[in-house]
């Protein structure tokens, strides 16, 4: 067959088509762009990286907002190192509130011997200063009632006799031994929980006590101007402050209140517990004959060294309540043995207090079980 009668026999070439409809498109098929089509052009046309881009930014938009409710949304790191400074702050200024207190506390009491009424008047500023937040509006007044009262009634019984307590000690010793020897808190601790709670500890934790009494034993031993009245008050001050965390922790659960209001109350209603005592102990008579002498020896900064021990005890104490609103107990009882370190090492260096090379071992060794204590309590 040659290639004319291929021709021929073809329908695509035969004579009775039409060439023009066969050359033509579908009459359905547009070349037009519709309305919502954009047009081509070089000029619009974005790069390859660019359109991957976009396509993974939509994919990653989409994939948030189907995901299911119960996942979890990743904390920002942001955020994580926010909450480290704010801890940090707290710290940093309930050590130096803490440090500044205790030194002013022992030049009033070096000038003025009498504990009771510094112990008042640290609470009645503390008192004062909340009366008059909560009037001005500047803090919150905490909404309490009858049983809030009668649950904090016991907690405030055991802070009064451990304040006074340990003022007592350090009118007698040295600041760096009371707080040495007030660092065997946690032993007490374990003691009167396993005595009266009827509590059981794991051994690491009884272990941890044995550096603990030893220091405190060694430092106790070695102290150069030992006082046996100082030596008893750290002594009851641990015991009451003990008794103070097991009535806060039996009598507080369920109460609305924040750490600041906590201690504000606290504080109002152990200064109606120690007023009457401390007039029955020392006086009136006492208080005014001793004031006059330590303003004739040390002049107006007398006045502003009561005026400061006073101001900065509360200052302290609502910080370390505060700062408990934000960490744990195991964080807050590792922060407070840091704060035993920076009173101790301050007040040797202000006060050329003289330390034995063996009761500087003595206090490194209680200090340590007291680390120690807090890690095995995890």
């Amino acid at each position: 067959m040659n290639l004319t009668s291929l021709k021929q026999s073809s329908p695509l070439f035969s004579k009775t088509q039409n060439p023009q409809k066969i050359r033509s498109l579908p009459q359905n098929l547009s070349l037009k762009p519709s309305p919502n089509q954009t047009r081509f052009s070089p000029l619009n046309a974005k790069p390859l990286y660019q359109q991957m881009h976009h396509r993974l930014r939509s994919t990653a938009v989409r994939g948030y907002e189907d995901r299911p409710s119960d996942m979890p949304l990743v904390v920002p790191i942001v955020s994580e190192t926010k909450q480290r400074m704010k801890i940090s702050i707290y710290f940093a200024t309930w050590w130096s509130l803490n440090v500044v207190f205790n030194i002013y506390n022992k030049k009033v009491l070096n000038a003025f011997p009498f504990p009771w009424l510094t112990s008042t008047l640290s609470l009645a500023a503390g008192s004062l200063i909340m009366l008059v937040s909560w009037a001005t509006r500047i803090a919150e007044a905490p909404k309490t009632d009858m049983d809030f009262w009668k649950a904090l009634a016991p907690v405030a019984i055991a802070h009064t006799i451990g304040h006074v307590a340990a003022t007592v000690s350090m009118s007698k010793v040295a600041v760096s031994f009371t707080h040495i020897i007030k660092s065997a808190e946690p032993a007490f601790s374990v003691i009167v929980s396993h005595f009266f709670l009827g509590e059981s500890f794991p051994l690491p934790t009884y272990l941890s006590l044995l550096p603990i009494i030893g220091g405190c034993g060694l430092a106790a031993a070695t102290e150069l101007n030992f006082n046996m009245t100082g030596f008893m008050g750290a002594m009851i001050s641990n015991l009451a402050f003990v008794f103070r965390n097991i009535f806060s922790k039996k009598g507080m659960k369920g109460k609305s209140v924040s750490g600041m209001n906590y201690y504000a109350c606290l504080s109002i209603m152990s200064l109606l517990i120690l007023t009457p005592f401390a007039i029955a102990v020392e006086g009136p008579q006492l208080w005014a004959a001793g004031w006059q002498k330590a303003v004739s020896q040390i002049g107006p900064n007398f006045v502003w060294w009561v005026a400061a021990q006073s101001v900065f005890y509360h200052l302290y104490n609502q910080v370390s309540y505060m700062s408990l609103d934000e960490i744990s107990p195991l964080t807050f009882s590792i922060g407070n043995t840091m704060k035993r370190i920076s009173v101790i090492v301050s007040s040797i260096i202000i006060f050329h207090t003289p330390v034995q090379p063996i009761n500087a071992l003595g206090a490194a060794i209680a200090i340590l079980g007291t680390f120690l204590y807090s890690q095995v309590k995890k």
